[in-house]
């Protein structure tokens, strides 16, 4: 099944992994070298997620306030 995950403005991407690697490096959570997230435990995954979207949520709101 292809993944339906699909990225509204391409060039973000490098923006994704950079903070996924840095979510991964604060939480100490091994990225996969191969990106096959299988072998993560849902405990890691779901702590990257949260964090990112943490980050995400930040972000928007300081855009918003306008700093």
């Amino acid at each position: 099944m292809a993944s339906s995950n699909q990225l509204v403005v391409p060039q973000a991407k490098a923006a994704l992994q950079s903070m996924k690697a840095e979510a991964a490096q604060s939480l100490g959570v091994q990225i996969p070298a191969d990106g096959y997230y299988g072998n993560v435990t849902s405990r890691d995954a779901g702590s990257l997620g949260g964090y990112i979207t943490k980050k995400l949520v930040q972000m928007a709101e300081q855009q918003l306030s306008g700093r």
